[in-house]
Order: structure tokens, then C-alpha cells, then sequence
């Protein structure tokens, strides 16, 4: 008892017991946390417009709000999600409640539009530009327009993306979480700030597309290449290859001059759906099998590209359509300089600094179905370009992973069940060589008090635990019982090797800090080799081996110190 004692007031050992707890409440576990964690909220969707926020990139995995109820009905994971909202009625309310409050949501349906032969008067505003008195006004238009009839076919997604709810604070990388992982090379050296653009830019593209849990930076390799590698948690694979290899310019043009940009030029884009969606006006039609479908959204342009816009349309001569009145040049798009749409400038815009105009393209596929999918993608992507503008640069997609959630819920029983089995190992090789349980405890314990203070350094810095980082893992683990054997090695030594205890440890922590040194080199290079992909597992056994020499094995010398100088 009295050793007891004198160990836990030893201040290594008191070191190494407040670092314990700190890894504790940095980790946060909790095995009761229920029901489904809110991943990312749509836009404009029903649990939006409720209030339901997304979460922060930042954010903990513990702090993120949870849904515990939908009418109710208990939700304890995604199966009993999806059962709650799947086949719900349109116009209907729900009730959501969250860990922090509840939330009323309204259903909105899923409208088909047809075309039918008649037509009538839509009142429309536009605004002008006055050169004059450099200011704006609206004009009341009235304008010829198709009727469409509207169909209900079905009830809108209400617009959450959820997980099953996290038990601790660490987060889990792609391997162990699923999703997709890309790596993207620009096409020519890009210095410090242009990087700095590429990545601020990607990072509001993928939040702005409605992704979230999104992890962007740059990497490179020895051979002084550079990279950039996003990687995102539950998402398409061909939906974020699109967005991220895309330059994204986006240009209108009357003849050859442009009139705006996507970006800067773009001052409001409309994604609500009173103003943005499957054209009500044309809908969906077929044409040699071929389903297509045209979409529709309003923005609003900076008083300079509307007044470009006058400019370029004042000479433009007046002809006439189907009895409509239009200009004799379109209204043409282009993105990534390929045409995408024209549009038809209506005869009253001639020489008008019109800010609020509408952007339409269209969608393609064997069914209408696809054919509506295809075009709200179009839309969502065309709207997120234009609000983000584009890259400095093209990047070129080197290298794409696509991982299940299957199969990284197997990653994670597969290493869990690795780490017990090696712990295991570890403990009977060192009972049968120093076949004394005072030395071999003191070992584990170690052990394991390194596993959880490396975990709490990920939680508190927000570093993914991946495949390579569990690997550094193992690493530290493995180094720190090499040097835990040193140390009881030189301890163990005769009377006659003329060295006090104190010297003996020395001795010990020569050699441990030698192998430390060597560890850290070796690791440096890994930080930036593979394009970054290793930086995960040479970070994870720096900060592995660096706890290990500097907190939990000098606890152990005093450990063995304290209950071994007097045998």
C-alpha cells in the first residue's frame, strides 16, 4: 500500500493521469447517444425553410444536432428514419424532434408539368436602367405566356442527409466511414495565394452544392508536384467529380462580347422553388425516345453587366417570331467554353439595363424520371458555378477511391478485433519473458493509456482516423513497448554493473531518445510523399512516439522504479 502511495504521488505518473482525462473529455464517449445525426440540410427543402441549420465543417461529431423523434415515433438509427419518412403525403405537417428542439416541417409535393395549347397573360416586372440618373426602375410587362396543368406525383425529399448518431468525439476518415476521396493536380504551379483561391473556392462550391463533413487541402509529393485532395463523407462519386474537375467559367455572350461571368458579376441566384425548377412553361417532352427536360432559375446581374448588356443590345435589330417580337442576337451560355443554352431577348430589352433575367437549360434521359433528375442536377450545378464563379485554374482528376459504408463499418470491426488480438499478443510475450505480473501490467496499462491520449490529441485537433492512422497507431504502440522493455532491461541489470537507478534510467532514455530522433526523421518525408496520402499515418506515430517518450514512459520508469528497486 505504502508504494501504492508513493507511485500515484509521483509526478510522472500524475502527468501522465491528468493527460488521461483531458484524452477523455476530448474524445467525449458516450454509448447511449441516440438516434440519427444531421449530416447536411438542403437548401430551400422543407427542414430548411423549418429552421433546421446544417452543421458546422468544424463542428465535433458529439455537437452535432440529433433527430430523437418524427411524430413522436422514437428514431434510434436510419432504419427507423427512413421508415418514418419514407411515403409521406404531400402539404402534410411533421413534427422533428432534435436534441434541440422540435421542428414543424411542411411536406411540399412533387409537381409534373404538361404543356397545353392555350395561352394567357403573365404579368412580369423588369427592371431598367436609367443613364440619366444612374438609377434603376421596375416596369409592369404583361407577356403571352403557354398554360401548363400541374400534376402531383409525389412528395419533395424533405431535404436532410442523416447518420447514425456518433458515440465519441473521433472522427472517422473515409476508409472507415465511407464516401469518396479525390485527387486533383492544376494544370500548371500555382503560387501560395492562387492555392489559397483554388481551395477557399472548392470548399463553397461543395458547401453551397448542399455537402457537407468535406475535407480540402493541398498536398504534393518529393518530386515537388502539387495536389489537392478533397475528400467527403457519403457522397456520389460522378456528381463530385463533375463539380470539382470543372473550371466552372461561365460566360454569357451577345455574339463575341461577354456580358457577365459567374462570380463577381452575379449578385442574387435564385434556388427557392417559387423561382427555380422544371420549367413551367415547357416541362418535359419526348423527342426519338429521348426524354428531355428544360429547367428554369432567375439571377440578378450587377448594374454593370446590365448596363453592358444595354449596350451591346441597342443596335441590335427588331424581328419578329410566332408573333412574338425578339432581338435579331441571342442570349448565348457558355460553360467551361462550351455552349450550353441560347436564349431569345425579348424586343423590349433593346437598349435596357435589365437586372433580373433567367437562366434555362435542360436535362436528358431513357425515362422522364431521368430525364428530371438530369436537369435539377444540370440546374444545381449551372447555380452553384455562378454563385462561386470559377477556379484560376482547370484541375485534372488524378486518382478516385470510392468506399462503401459497408465496407468501412467492416474496417473498423476488423481493427478493433486486430488491436485486442495484438494487445493480447503483446501481453503474453512479455509475461512469459519476465514472467513477473508487476512488470508485465504496468506494460499494458501504458499501452493503453498511449492509444488513448493519441485518440484524444485527434479529437481535440479534428484529425481523421483512418486505415494509415490506425497503422501509426500500431506503430507508436509497437515503439513504446520497445522502449518500455529497454527501460525494465536496464533496470533489471546485476548490482555489479556499478549503476545507480537513476543512472540506469539515463542510460535507458539515451537510447530511447536516440530511436525517438530516428523515428521522427524517417516519418518527415512520409508528411509529403504519396501526394499527402501517408500524411495520416507519419503524423499519427510522430504524435504516437512523442506522447510515449515524453508523458507515458517516464510514468512507467517511475513506475518501475518505485516497485522494483527493493527486489
Amino acid at each position: 500500500m505504502g508504494r501504492f502511495k508513493e507511485v500515484i504521488k509521483n509526478w510522472k505518473v500524475i502527468l501522465l493521469v491528468i493527460a488521461i482525462v483531458l484524452a477523455v473529455v476530448a474524445i467525449y464517449p458516450n454509448p447511449w447517444n441516440d438516434g440519427v445525426a444531421i449530416r447536411n440540410v438542403i437548401k430551400n427543402s422543407s427542414a430548411s425553410i423549418a429552421g433546421i441549420e446544417s452543421p458546422s465543417p468544424t463542428s465535433t461529431p458529439m455537437s452535432k444536432e440529433r433527430i430523437i423523434a418524427i411524430n413522436n415515433k422514437p428514431v434510434h438509427n436510419i432504419q427507423d428514419y427512413i421508415a418514418l419518412t419514407s411515403g409521406l403525403d404531400p402539404n402534410i405537417t411533421i413534427q422533428i424532434k432534435t436534441n434541440r428542439g422540435l421542428y414543424r416541417l411542411i411536406t411540399r409535393p412533387l409537381i409534373e408539368y404538361t404543356y397545353l395549347n392555350e395561352t394567357y397573360l403573365k404579368e412580369t416586372i423588369i427592371t431598367e436602367y436609367d443613364n440619366e440618373t444612374n438609377t434603376t426602375k421596375n416596369i409592369t410587362k404583361y407577356i403571352e405566356v403557354p398554360k401548363t396543368e400541374t400534376n402531383v406525383i409525389g412528395t419533395e425529399d424533405i431535404g436532410l442527409s442523416i447518420y447514425d448518431a456518433p458515440k465519441t468525439n473521433i472522427r472517422k476518415g473515409l476508409d472507415l466511414q465511407g464516401g469518396t476521396r479525390v485527387l486533383l493536380q492544376p494544370e500548371k504551379k500555382l503560387n501560395k495565394d492562387e492555392m489559397s483561391i483554388i481551395l477557399d473556392n472548392l470548399k463553397e462550391r461543395l458547401n453551397v452544392y448542399g455537402l457537407s463533413d468535406v475535407v480540402v487541402r493541398d498536398a504534393g509529393d518529393l518530386s515537388g508536384n502539387q495536389y489537392v485532395l478533397v475528400e467527403i463523407a457519403g457522397a456520389n462519386e460522378e456528381e463530385v467529380k463533375e463539380l470539382l474537375s470543372k473550371q466552372g467559367k461561365f460566360e454569357s455572350k451577345i455574339g463575341n462580347e461577354t456580358v457577365f461571368r459567374g462570380g463577381s458579376d452575379i449578385k442574387y441566384v435564385c434556388r427557392s422553388a417559387d423561382c427555380s425548377g422544371i420549367d413551367p412553361q415547357l416541362g418535359c417532352g419526348q423527342d426519338q425516345g429521348q426524354w428531355f427536360c428544360k429547367f428554369r432559375f432567375s439571377i440578378s446581374l450587377s448594374p454593370e453587366s446590365a448596363q453592358k448588356q444595354a449596350e451591346l443590345t441597342k443596335d441590335l435589330k427588331v424581328v419578329t417570331e410566332n408573333k412574338q417580337e425578339y432581338l435579331s442576337e441571342k442570349l448565348y451560355l457558355y460553360l467551361d467554353d462550351a455552349e450550353v443554352d441560347d436564349l431569345r431577348i425579348g424586343a423590349d430589352l433593346k437598349g435596357k439595363a435589365a437586372t433580373e433575367i433567367e437562366i434555362s437549360g435542360s436535362g436528358t434521359g431513357k425515362t422522364r424520371d431521368e430525364a428530371t433528375f438530369d436537369s435539377l442536377k444540370n440546374m444545381k450545378r449551372l447555380q452553384t458555378i455562378l454563385i462561386t464563379g470559377s477556379l484560376p485554374v482547370k484541375l485534372n482528376i488524378v486518382k478516385t477511391d470510392l468506399i462503401s459504408p459497408v465496407l468501412g463499418k467492416e474496417f473498423v470491426s476488423s481493427a478493433l478485433l486486430m488491436t485486442i488480438l495484438s494487445i493480447s499478443a503483446i501481453a503474453i510475450v512479455i509475461l512469459i519473458r519476465y514472467r513477473k505480473i508487476i512488470i508485465t501490467l504496468p506494460i499494458m496499462v501504458t499501452c493503453l493509456a498511449e492509444v488513448v491520449i493519441l485518440l484524444g490529441v485527434a479529437s481535440l485537433i479534428g484529425w481523421n482516423i483512418d486505415i494509415a492512422a490506425i497503422a501509426g497507431i500500431i506503430v507508436a504502440v509497437g515503439t513504446g513497448v520497445d522502449d518500455q522493455i529497454v527501460i525494465t532491461d536496464e533496470t533489471q541489470r546485476g548490482g555489479s554493473s556499478g549503476y545507480s537507478w537513476r543512472e540506469k534510467i539515463k542510460r535507458a532514455f539515451f537510447i530511447i531518445f536516440a530511436a525517438y530522433f530516428t523515428m521522427v526523421v524517417a516519418m518527415l518525408p512520409l508528411m509529403f510523399a504519396g501526394a499527402g496520402l501517408l500524411k495520416g499515418f507519419a503524423l499519427t506515430s510522430i504524435i504516437g512516439v512523442s506522447v510515449g517518450v515524453f508523458i507515458t514512459r517516464p510514468a512507467y520508469s517511475a513506475f518501475i522504479e518505485i516497485l522494483l528497486k527493493d527486489r
